[in-house]
């Protein structure tokens, strides 16, 4: 847009009221091949920091230098002292590779983070719109001339990732070359040092099993594997974190500190800031004697030299989940015959089914939440309607409310505040450029989480507080039955939820429409938001009783409106007729939907009968909250809000048997039942 059209509809959107989010209305994406170039506010200037990298790069004879989004524990949720690739790029999401040349920079992203790249990025840099390994390497291949080396950091590198970088290069002449020395911290003048003061202890009231009886048991694993283990390393933060039962603030939004553990049948080392452990700390991991369950404090920064006097001893055999172990550590645990593998560690898949204490304590940390968030949708829908509100005092707002519950830790992630066309974009999160006022002619969607000493929550709902559309109505009416569908399936214990995510797509491929990212991720105690190696993906383990997990379907339409509903579930044993060892959900997030959006014509009667249980779920457990609160008025709004609907409405036929046999069939074509 010429510059004097767009001074133009800025003085008309404050003459109008509505300067908030009046850049949002207009081109908010750079556009490089108009002359001069256009970069709106929101991109960053990469000119000095791409100059002073390729100056690294020259000495170390590589032709293009990798920079990947994670950090040395191949984190999804990084520290902003790790967060090298925004600093080279300007691009904050939370997924994507860089690649710098001498004379070229590209980064690659999924379809989540398309528009927020091109919001964020400056012309120094090209979008290629392929996250997958293979479509980096093919542009290296492209860039990079035969012979030529390609540099990167073996500690921000998986198993998995080297390996296949490795094999799409096998071919072309070109290789990687391990640089143990991040070139980026080289070029980071001003790079966040570590927060003061990380580690604490959990108090007793929220544990079931001391840390000592968890390294008992981690330990018989060992011994019952028959490969024969005689040390497991622990690479993930909050592997660590949980075996200890501690916590600390390294990472924003979560409980985690920088961390390895490597623990043998009669040792245990423990690699953090040492520093930073209180004397407290110390006598509470016996860190003065030297016995089998005596912890060993070493130096966060040693541990590859400890590992490596490890694996120099003769008969040892180190055990690492290929997830999370990073090349670096992963190529001194030589030869093979020293090395067992698995995708996750055994701490990982043991934490993913919550004991008796964790599953109890979690629900009542979904109850308090509901609390806070009903409070939200209740102010908004007194608010709105006056025009003052944005979508980051909106944010601010459910944050208030969360912050005065018992326990509360803060958000478990940046909250999603999002309405009309800001809420397409599946991940988008307001900024002071970006914000949008909420206006009761478009749609709101809001995901946000809490941490509290006893859990951790993640919960989504999307309202209009004016006339939805007729579309609008059934995009979400069927994002809500996909939501159903998976809620109340019963599956035989062991199912992967990959055999079982379609039943959230259903609905929404009958009429042609589809979303672009997961149907659902674990969730912890206090810990992340998204807890690996629980979910619907591909990769994720199959589920057994005792494990959380959210289900989260959705359907976004470009520039006009987005939808998602995600409550967060547990697995619990399903009454059958015949079988045994069977499960089903549990709904624990506790919220009501927005009821001008539901079309009940088309829900099954199955599907409004869980809808009106769900709905007396909500009045049970929340209700004896809000009273002990004192909080009449949002009791009074969840109980209108939570009347059962009419079941003569539903006019649907949704066969249940026929989902499940669908279900199972793709379930026995994949050989897990």
């Amino acid at each position: 847009m010429p510059s004097c059209v767009w001074l133009l509809a800025l003085s008309v959107a404050a003459l109008t009221g509505n300067i908030v989010g009046a850049v949002v209305y207009e081109q908010t994406e750079r556009n490089c091949s108009a002359f001069p170039p256009y970069l709106p506010s929101t991109a960053v200037n990469t000119t000095l920091q791409l100059q002073e990298l390729r100056a690294q790069m020259l000495p170390m004879n590589i032709f293009a230098y990798i920079i990947p989004g994670t950090d040395a524990h191949l984190s999804e949720y990084i520290a902003p002292r790790d967060a090298r690739m925004a600093f080279m790029t300007g691009f904050t999401g939370s997924a994507g590779t860089a690649v710098v040349t001498q004379t070229k920079a590209a980064l690659w992203t999924d379809s989540r983070y398309w528009v927020q790249a091109e919001r964020q990025l400056d012309c120094n840099w090209e979008l290629e719109k392929d996250g997958s390994i293979s479509s980096v390497a093919g542009w290296l291949i492209s860039e990079v001339p035969q012979g030529g080396k390609i540099g990167f950091d073996p500690f921000l590198f998986s198993l998995k990732t080297q390996e296949d970088y490795s094999i799409n290069f096998e071919s072309s002449n070109r290789s990687l070359k391990s640089i143990p020395v991040n070139l980026v911290d080289q070029v980071w003048k001003d790079r966040p040092q570590l927060p003061p003061d990380s580690l604490t202890r959990l108090p007793d009231r929220v544990i079931q099993r001391s840390w000592q009886m968890k390294v008992e048991h981690i330990r018989s694993l060992m011994r019952d594997n028959p490969y024969e283990p005689t040390a497991l390393l622990l690479s993930a933060l909050d592997e660590t974190a949980w075996l200890f039962n501690l916590r600390g603030n390294d990472i924003p939004y979560n409980p985690f500190f920088y961390s390895y553990t490597l623990l043998t049948m009669n040792e245990i080392w423990l690699f953090v800031h040492t520093d930073r452990v209180t004397e407290d700390l110390r006598v509470y991991l016996n860190t003065s004697c030297n016995g089998a369950l005596c912890v060993q404090l070493k130096s966060y920064d040693s541990v590859l030299e400890h590992l490596k006097l490890y694996v120099a001893k003769p008969r040892v055999k180190v055990w690492i989940g290929i997830e999370y172990t990073n090349y670096a550590l992963f190529e001194i645990i030589t030869p093979q015959d020293k090395l067992m593998t698995s995708s996750y560690s055994p701490v990982l898949t043991t934490k993913a089914a919550k004991d008796e204490t964790e599953q109890r304590i979690l629900r009542d940390a979904h109850v308090r939440d509901a609390v806070a968030v009903i409070q939200l949708l209740m102010w908004l829908e007194k608010v709105v309607p006056e025009g003052k509100e944005t979508e980051l005092s909106a944010a601010e707002y459910v944050n208030q409310c969360r912050n005065k519950q018992k326990d509360s830790r803060g958000p478990s992630f940046e909250t999603i505040s999002a309405s009309g066309p800001n809420a397409a974009l599946a991940h988008y999160s307001p900024t002071e450029e970006t914000n949008r006022r909420l206006t009761v002619d478009e749609m709101y969607l809001v995901d946000s989480g809490g941490q509290y000493l006893d859990g951790t929550t993640d919960i989504t709902r999307t309202v209009h507080w004016g006339t939805p559309t007729e579309m609008q109505k059934e995009a979400f009416t069927r994002v809500l039955m996909g939501n159903i569908e998976i809620s109340r399936t019963i599956f035989p214990s062991g199912t992967r939820g990959v055999n079982m995510e379609m039943l959230g797509r259903r609905a929404l491929w009958e009429v042609g429409l589809n979303y672009g990212h997961g149907t659902g991720h674990g969730v912890g105690n206090y810990f992340g938001v998204h807890e690996w190696p629980v979910g619907f993906q591909s990769n994720n383990i199959p589920f057994r009783e005792g494990m959380f997990t959210s289900i989260e379907p959705g359907y976004y339409k470009e520039n006009d409106f987005g939808i998602r509903i995600e409550d967060v579930v547990v697995t619990v044993p399903a009454n059958t007729k015949y079988g045994h060892n069977y499960l089903t959900f549990d709904t624990v997030s506790l919220v009501p939907y927005d009821r001008k959006l539901i079309d009940t014509s088309l829900l099954s009667s199955e599907q409004l009968q869980w809808l009106n249980k769900y709905y007396d779920t909500i009045q049970r457990l929340v209700g004896p909250e809000l009273d002990k609160q004192g909080l009449q008025e949002e009791k009074d709004w969840m109980l209108k809000n939570t009347q059962p609907f009419p079941e003569s409405e539903s006019s649907a036929s949704v066969s249940s048997s026929s989902l499940t046999l669908i279900m199972l069939a793709i379930a026995l074509l994949h050989n897990i039942i």
